[in-house]
C-alpha cells in the first residue's frame, strides 16, 4: 500500500491526478501546511525537506518499506510500479517526457510559485517582484505555446507525466479568486494551444478524481490569515531543519 502524505496544492494534485491516472492503490495522510503540519516529527521522518509531497511504499524495491520525496521522483517512481505507464517507452517520447518534466521543476514551478507568493500571499505587495515574477510566468507560458504548437503533449504523441506535472500549476495561475486578486491571472485565450491542451486534461476524469482528493480541506477563496503566513512562509520553517 502506497500512503502519501499531500495537500491539495498545485504539487500534491500532481501525485494525486498521477495515482489516479495509473489506478494504484493509496492512502492519503492529509499535511495541513497553514497548521505547521509539516513540522511534526513523523513527517520529518518521511522527507528532511518538510515539503509535501512524500510517500511511502510498503511494498518499495526488494519487497522493503522505501520512502520518498520531491513530486518529480514520485511521479517517475509510481510510473516505474505500474509496468512504465504515462513516460513513454520509445527513447525519443521518454527523454522528451523527462526534459518537460524537469522544465516544470526547474521554471514553472518556481517561478509560478514566487509569482503567488508575492502577488498573493507576501503582506507587503512589492511592485518590482510582482511585475518580474509576472513577465517570467508570461515567458514560460510561451516557451510552452510554442512547444504545443508543435506537439499534441508535452512528451510529443503521448499524454504523460509531463502533462500532469505542469497541469496543475496552470490551474492555480487561471484562477481567479480573491486571494489572487493583485496578482492577475494568466488568460487562456492569448495561448490557444496551452488552452486547447489544458481543456483536454481538465476533461480527463483521471483528472478530476485526483483534483478531487482533499478538495473539501482548503479553500483558495478565503484570504491568508497572519498565523497561516508565519507558519508557511516565517521564522518557524528555518527553526526546523
Amino acid at each position: 500500500m502506497l500512503e502519501v502524505w499531500s495537500w491539495p496544492t498545485p504539487n500534491g494534485h500532481k501525485v494525486h491526478i498521477a495515482l489516479e491516472e495509473l489506478g494504484l492503490d493509496y492512502k492519503i495522510i492529509p499535511v495541513n501546511i497553514g497548521a505547521g503540519d509539516q513540522f511534526k516529527p513523523e513527517f520529518l521522518k518521511i522527507t528532511p525537506n518538510h515539503r509535501i509531497p512524500a510517500i511511502r511504499d510498503s511494498d518499495g524495491p526488494g519487497g522493503k518499506p522505501f520512502t520518498l520525496f520531491e513530486s518529480a521522483a514520485i511521479m517517475i517512481y509510481l510510473s516505474d510500479k505500474a509496468d512504465g505507464k504515462l513516460i513513454p517507452k520509445d527513447p525519443i517520447g521518454h527523454y522528451k517526457c523527462i526534459e518537460w518534466m524537469m522544465f516544470q521543476m526547474g521554471g514553472i514551478g518556481p517561478m509560478f510559485g514566487q509569482w503567488n507568493h508575492f502577488g498573493a500571499y507576501a503582506k507587503d505587495k512589492i511592485p518590482y517582484a510582482i511585475e518580474r515574477y509576472t513577465n517570467e510566468s508570461h515567458r514560460l507560458t510561451r516557451v510552452l505555446e510554442h512547444r504545443l504548437q508543435e506537439t499534441h503533449w508535452l512528451a510529443g504523441d503521448e499524454y504523460s507525466m509531463a502533462d500532469i506535472i505542469t497541469f496543475p500549476w496552470y490551474r492555480t495561475a487561471t484562477e481567479e479568486s480573491p486571494r489572487f486578486a493583485d496578482r492577475g491571472y494568466i488568460n487562456l485565450a492569448d495561448y490557444p494551444a496551452v488552452k486547447r491542451w489544458y481543456d483536454e486534461i481538465n476533461a480527463r476524469p483521471g483528472v478530476q478524481r485526483g483534483l478531487a482528493v482533499l478538495a473539501d480541506a482548503r479553500s483558495a477563496q478565503a484570504p491568508i490569515t497572519d498565523t497561516e503566513r508565519e507558519i508557511t512562509f516565517g521564522k518557524t520553517q528555518f527553526a526546523v531543519r
